[in-house]
């Protein structure tokens, strides 16, 4: 059988992009305009707007737009958003850095649609042998994707891709979901900055390798590992975090 991850990255290459092009567009169009709004208006920590204060690079650009959009989503905006995996934080993670990455480097439109679609693909990948609740943030499994479809727009295929997610996920998995709330876009934007750390790593040659923590051999091996972590180690931890949020109140 071929590894899903394999058949995901074929068919961003392989696949007729009209096939996708309605709902990518509108990704990117939605997604981007509630970014838009939480960059100009005050919503919750204004994670984005602290973001673009340290820097003026796209790597500090990615981050802060995804983290933007979520400002506004947890606190009250009402824009819709083009949801990955069931949640909008996970589709606004999984989009707006790749958005923002084809823009800088000067991308044709197939070529950022077919970036989203291994980005998405991929998100929704990690997810499925996750199930639908966890105490594992969500944003860490997106924050992968979009260094996923980052590593695609730089020309990096199955290899880029896969060690991509490995070593962002070897960064990121302890991050907990704690209901949806104002630092929701801190974590997103540190998942962002895991998954575009990820590709960077595999660049200078480097990467984390079976053994390390929860990393196993293999890209799919380990996708499962931290997957079990999510969907049966933090069984107890989500029943907890439920209890301690609930005598908060």
């Amino acid at each position: 059988m071929t590894a899903p991850t394999t058949v995901g990255t074929a068919a961003a290459r392989k696949a007729d992009s009209e096939d996708v092009t309605p709902i990518l567009r509108r990704q990117i169009a939605l997604n981007s305009a509630i970014a838009e709004e939480g960059l100009e208006n005050s919503y919750g920590a204004n994670i984005g707007k602290v973001l673009l204060t340290t820097g003026n690079d796209v790597r500090t650009h990615a981050k802060a737009r995804a983290a933007a959009a979520s400002d506004a989503r947890m606190n009250g905006c009402e824009m819709p958003v083009v949801i990955c995996s069931g949640s909008g934080n996970q589709g606004i993670t999984a989009s707006l850095p790749v958005i923002e990455y084809a823009r800088a480097l000067g991308k044709s439109e197939d070529e950022l649609l077919r970036a989203l679609a291994v980005s998405n693909l991929v998100t929704l990948h990690e997810k499925t042998g996750i199930g639908r609740l966890s105490a594992y943030c969500g944003a860490v499994s997106a924050g992968a994707g979009a260094g996923a479809g980052i590593a695609w727009l730089h020309g990096g295929r199955v290899r880029a891709v896969a060690h991509t997610i490995v070593n962002a996920l070897a960064v990121t998995s302890g991050i907990v979901c704690d209901g949806a709330k104002s630092s929701c876009a801190a974590k997103i934007a540190m998942a962002t900055e895991a998954g575009i750390f990820g590709y960077e790593m595999y660049t200078q040659g480097q990467q984390f390798v079976g053994g390390d923590g929860l990393v196993v051999k293999g890209v799919e091996n380990s996708i499962a590992s931290f997957s079990r972590l999510a969907r049966v180690g933090m069984r107890e931890t989500d029943q907890e975090i439920i209890r301690m949020m609930t005598e908060q109140r």
